[in-house]
């Protein structure tokens, strides 16, 4: 792939199955590389996996299996 990432930290290292490209061209993060970052970062991801509501910005369920 030959995607511009210079906008990301040097330590990360993306997978081909962390991401993938929306029609529009947004990185868009999978739920592996949300639970590989081990925390939610609030910004109401399409794939959370820690259950944040950004309409009330809570978590509110979070199961880690």
């Amino acid at each position: 792939m030959s995607e511009d990432f210079s906008g990301f930290s040097k330590k990360s290292h993306l997978n081909d199955e962390d991401y993938y490209l929306s029609e529009e061209g947004y990185i868009v993060f999978t739920e592996q590389y949300h639970l590989k970052r081990g925390y939610c970062c609030k910004s109401g991801c399409k794939h959370c996996p820690y259950g944040y509501d950004p309409k009330t910005g809570h978590i509110n369920s979070y199961t880690k299996d």
